[in-house]
């Protein structure tokens, strides 16, 4: 992971690196990539973070799909077979001394957070539901 700096104004170079990256492989993603396998789910692809190493060398680039999970398993492939050209468009697109080599890795921490939301409303529901049926009788 990135060691994290601070240069006086809030963010370390590492964080604006991180930041640059992101939006950039955004932007390739949703007007760059023209793979028909996974064209049709890139839309439903978010990146949430990219954590580069400290020599540029790796970029762990984190990301989330509200696609089924039958089409994640070919997100995964089609995004792991196009980071060579993602890496070459990239270097393309920043300045930096090296264009990390991109390892693309799937974040639960969207679905985990719905299914909590759900079984909270549902928890909520019940409560409601209980507390009704306690009033009437």
């Amino acid at each position: 992971m990135a060691t994290r700096r601070s240069s006086g104004h809030g963010f370390s170079r590492s964080d604006r690196v991180n930041e640059q990256i992101r939006r950039e492989l955004a932007d390739l993603l949703r007007f760059g990539l023209k793979d028909p396998r996974i064209a049709a789910r890139l839309p439903l692809v978010t990146l949430t973070d990219v954590e580069v190493t400290a020599d540029y060398a790796h970029a762990k680039v984190f990301y989330t799909s509200m696609a089924d999970p039958d089409s994640n398993a070919l997100i995964d492939e089609g995004l792991k077979r196009s980071a060579g050209f993602l890496r070459r468009e990239l270097g393309r697109r920043i300045r930096i001394h090296q264009i990390p080599e991109l390892h693309f890795v799937f974040d639960s921490s969207v679905q985990e957070g719905t299914r909590l939301s759900r079984l909270i409303d549902e928890a909520i529901e019940s409560d409601k539901k209980l507390n009704d049926e306690l009033g009437e009788e």
